[in-house]
């Protein structure tokens, strides 16, 4: 008696065994399976977004390219700027989307200096703080007067200063602080018995800077 009721105690214990143990292995199943569907969810979330991310970054590239290449046809055909020729009959190209303003009487005589400016679309009030994508001087001055002048803001480093070449003529290209509040870049080409200078303020129109640059004509 004692031999069958130990071997049914056996069973028991072994099926409780076996019980617990599979239970054990179901609920560490069902855990394992939550922990790789939250890894999945993550995963899948990261993946989401990186791709969110690049689709977001092509459609700001491609906008900004689409927006360069109209701004860049908006600009053609170019327009010719004719300045007088009682001051060697300047002439060059520059985007039609801009507006030229000739400050200078000439008919006044005496010798003054002419003053041109360009800017996009409308011409803003000349101040010795307004910023201009062009600005067009033509000094009565001998060329090394016009380029002396500069040479205190050179010396305290406010502009640097460099040979500059078209392939046709030689001058004196600026780059700095021409005052505190105006950054740009200038050409100073010898005219004759006059200084040509050529500057734009800031980088904005860097590009059309040097494009103009390539199409400028005087009397020589």
């Amino acid at each position: 008696m004692k031999t069958r009721r130990n071997s049914e105690k056996g069973a028991i214990k072994g099926s409780i065994v076996a019980i617990v143990v599979l239970v054990i292995l179901v609920i560490g199943f069902g855990a394992f399976s939550v922990w790789a569907y939250l890894q999945y969810m993550d995963q899948k979330k990261d993946v989401d977004g990186k791709i969110d991310v690049a689709t977001a970054e092509a459609v700001k590239k491609n906008s900004e390219e689409m927006q360069a290449k109209f701004e860049a046809a908006e600009k053609e055909p170019k327009r010719q700027f004719a300045g007088p020729s009682d001051y060697g009959s300047l002439t060059f190209d520059y985007p039609k989307t801009w507006s030229a303003y000739q400050a200078t009487d000439i008919s006044k005589g005496g010798g003054v200096t002419y003053e041109a400016y360009l800017n996009p679309v409308l011409v803003p009030p000349i101040t010795q703080t307004s910023k201009f994508a062009l600005r067009i001087t033509i000094e009565q001055k001998t060329y090394d007067q016009s380029v002396a002048q500069y040479d205190p803001y050179v010396k305290r480093g406010d502009l640097k200063s460099s040979a500059y070449s078209d392939g046709k003529r030689t001058g004196v290209k600026l780059v700095g602080n021409f005052t505190k509040d105006i950054y740009g870049t200038a050409i100073l080409l010898k005219m004759r018995d006059r200084t040509l200078t050529i500057r734009t303020d800031g980088d904005v129109f860097t590009e059309d800077y040097e494009a103009l640059l390539k199409t400028v004509k005087f009397n020589e």
